[in-house]
């Protein structure tokens, strides 16, 4: 999997607490993304992959704005996003620190984004799988019990997308459609923004895991026992089909 690192070396250790400054690189503003958006997701990306480490005293507006060539109050605003996903603090005087990771909030989605990119991917990876572990066995389970002729119309369609898809983004896109609809079929409203959430994290294992698995056609058929127990409302049946593709999974990603 791709670390997503831009070409931008870390910066060199600083001093009196501060990092220097890196070199100028040009923000990549997309369509219908603002410049304090684009800005928030350089910073943010880079504190999470450890440039900032946990109480790092981030340049200030100034040295941003000259950085970056944008405005400061583009820096500002960048800021208070990253605030507002607990990545950073500010004091008057201070300025902005990067806070202690246990407070950054990981089921954010730009975090989360920021976290699959990070080079420690292979944490990544078996943090989401523990996840899993905890969530999929049990949602599948009421998902057998509660899902609707609707919902199970979509988790049978993702399913056999999956089975015809000619490419990995389609694969991994059906993939990614057929735990979520599952989430939703469980009909506990908890887990639908869950899912949501992680949505991105699930994507990114799943590429993995799709680039890495010898043999689809057996991936392929872990998922197909899935379809089958939760459209025969069958929720033991269910919980054990979710268990034994988590347990490939983890064989697939070194999980201890």
């Amino acid at each position: 999997m791709h670390d997503g690192e831009s070409s931008t070396p870390p910066p060199a250790a600083g001093t009196a607490g501060e990092v220097p400054l890196v070199r100028r690189l040009d923000l990549t503003r997309n369509a219908g993304v603002s410049v304090h958006a684009s800005l928030a997701n350089e910073i943010g990306l880079r504190i999470v992959r450890g440039d900032y480490p946990p109480g790092t005293i981030l340049p200030n507006e100034a040295s941003w704005a000259e950085t970056f060539e944008v405005s400061r109050s583009a820096v500002r605003e960048a800021i208070k996003m990253l605030m507002g996903k607990s990545l950073l603090s500010s004091r008057p005087k201070v300025g902005s620190r990067v806070e202690p990771r246990e407070r950054w909030n990981l089921l954010d989605r730009d975090v989360l984004a920021w976290y699959a990119m990070s080079p420690d991917g292979e944490t990544f990876l078996r943090t989401v799988q523990e996840f899993r572990h905890i969530i999929e066995p049990e949602a599948t389970a009421l998902a057998a019990k509660r899902r609707t002729a609707e919902q199970m119309t979509e988790i049978s369609g993702a399913c056999r997308e999956m089975g015809n898809a000619n490419s990995l983004l389609e694969r991994t896109a059906a993939d990614t459609r057929f735990h979520l609809a599952i989430l939703r079929a469980s009909g506990n409203e908890l887990l639908v923004p869950l899912g949501v959430l992680i949505e991105s994290a699930l994507s990114h294992l799943f590429v993995f895991v799709t680039r890495e698995v010898n043999d689809l056609r057996h991936a392929q058929r872990l998922h197909e026992d899935i379809e089958r127990a939760v459209r025969r409302q069958r929720p033991e049946a269910a919980r054990a089909a979710v268990r034994k593709l988590l347990a490939n999974t983890d064989g697939i990603i070194g999980q201890p």
